[in-house]
Parts: structure tokens; sequence; C-alpha cells
């Protein structure tokens, strides 16, 4: 059975300043294996501080691990080279966190769809791509009349952010990395991006690495997790059992600091964490 995704080790360190001796752990042997036909979605869930983004960061191939290695379909990321490079780049893709800095204000949305289907060559002709833009706004839950032609200050937040989510599905990813995808959404849109997202993976196959804070949508979303603390890895597994019968320390903390009644309730029934719970949580939660 072929690996997808193998992150074999990873550590990252950060040098503080050129002659600064002290250096940040960001990430501290981390290891993980994602197998080829059997898609799943993954979380990996922290706080600020823990490491995820860095993660995030190590997979897209925007910093090169310190020590160890991320092997994609059994090819090292570091040292793909011509065509292999460019289909990891189409193969991977990723949703981030701010739906509004992603956007060139200038341009409207069929221009940022259009750019990846040019670059990739993914239309046989003008009436192919704009079928595919089409079907790829469907999917995701927008009436392309809506927002097509439309500049990004046209458009809500939470509109914006399945625009970047039907861009990633136009190049049949095997693979999305989603950091923090709704935390810069009203809560009342996030349910739908994150059923964009489902749909995405039960529709497609796609694999979907969902990077979070918030337990919350995780435990909806995910079929497993992973959470990060400082660096390490503290506690993993089904996520169905790491939030109900959390093990470690600071999953307890994370998931009794949850404001909901009921683990079966929707995530768009109940609201947010507090960021006076965030905070308590950095002050509270015990090294690993």
């Amino acid at each position: 059975m072929a690996n997808l995704l193998e992150i074999r080790n990873v550590t990252k360190v950060y040098q503080r300043g050129l002659l600064s001796s002290h250096a940040k752990i960001a990430l501290k042997d981390f290891s993980l294996t994602l197998k080829e036909d059997e898609p799943t979605i993954l979380t990996v869930a922290g706080e600020s501080g823990s490491g995820k983004t860095t993660l995030a960061m190590l997979l897209l191939g925007f910093i090169a691990p310190t020590t160890g290695e991320i092997l994609y379909r059994g090819q090292n990321i570091t040292t793909l080279r011509g065509p292999d490079r460019i289909a990891y780049r189409r193969e991977v893709q990723a949703v981030f966190q701010d739906p509004f800095a992603v956007f060139n204000p200038f341009y409207t949305v069929d221009h940022l769809l259009t750019v990846p289907i040019k670059q990739f060559k993914l239309a046989r002709s003008g009436k192919d791509a704009r079928d595919k833009m089409h079907e790829a706004l469907t999917a995701v839950g927008l009436r392309p009349e809506d927002v097509l032609g439309r500049f990004p200050h046209q458009l809500s937040g939470g509109q914006r952010q399945r625009i970047n989510v039907a861009r990633a599905l136009l190049l049949k990813p095997r693979l999305l990395i989603a950091d923090e995808p709704v935390s810069m959404v009203d809560a009342s849109l996030r349910a739908n991006i994150l059923e964009s997202l489902k749909n995405m993976h039960r529709d497609h196959g796609v694999t979907i690495i969902y990077i979070t804070h918030d337990l919350t949508t995780a435990y909806h979303v995910a079929d497993s997790i992973t959470v990060l603390y400082r660096g390490d890895v503290v506690e993993k597994g089904d996520v169905e059992s790491v939030i109900r019968n959390p093990q470690h320390a600071y999953t307890r903390l994370l998931v009794d600091s949850i404001p909901w009644p009921n683990l079966d309730q929707k995530w768009g029934q109940h609201s947010i964490r507090s960021q006076e719970s965030q905070d308590q949580f950095r002050a509270e939660a015990p090294t690993p």
C-alpha cells in the first residue's frame, strides 16, 4: 500500500538572530504517514506557538526541515525538480487563514481562477475553462453569477474563503493543507466552509490536513487528530476517542474549555472559544 505522505522525524529549529546562540525548536521529531488509497481528514490541533503552522509551511515547501525528511509519494519534497516539482505544486494545495490577504485587489474572481487553469493547462478552450470555474464554484456552494466578474472588496469574507477552496478544487489535488481556514470569518459562515472541505474529501477523495486551534470544528470535521504543544506531539488518535476521553493534561485543558453543552451539537450551533479561555490555556498548560 503506497504512502501519499510520509513525514520522518522532522524537526524545525529557528535561529534567533545571526549572532545569537539561542534557538527556538518550533517542531520536534514529528512523524506522520498518510496512505494514498485511504483518503482521510487529519486535524493538527494546538494553540499559538504549538508548531502547527510551521508544519504547514514545511509541507508546502516554503521552508526546509532542520532534520528529518518529508516524502510525497515516495519522493523527498526538498529535492523535487522539473516535472516532479510542478506535479507536487498542483497536487498539494492550501487554503490559508486570511481570506483577504491572498487576493490581489486589482483583479476579479475570474482572473484568480483562470491563472491556475492556464498555468497547469487544465482546459482545452475558453469555454472549457469557464465550465470548470462554474463547476468548482457550485461545488463550494456559490452561485457563479454572484461572484464572477467581481473584485475582492465586493465579496464577503466567507465568499472569499469559499473561492479559495474552489481554486484548490480546480487543480484536483490529492492533498489539501487547510491552515485555520475559518478562524477569520463570521461564525455563521464557518459551517458552509467546513462543509465544502468535507465535500471535497468525500466527493473527490482528497486527503485533508486541517490545522486549527478550535477543537469544536475538529470534532465535527476530522477522522483523526494530533495535538501539538510547544512543538511536541502530546496526544494523537481517533478524533472521537481523543476529544471524548483525552489522556494528556494539555488536551484535557483544551477540551474542558470548549463552550459546548453537547458534543453531538453541530459546529454552527455554539459560540467559539473566548480569548480569555485561550490565555488561560497558555498560562496553565503543563510542559509535556
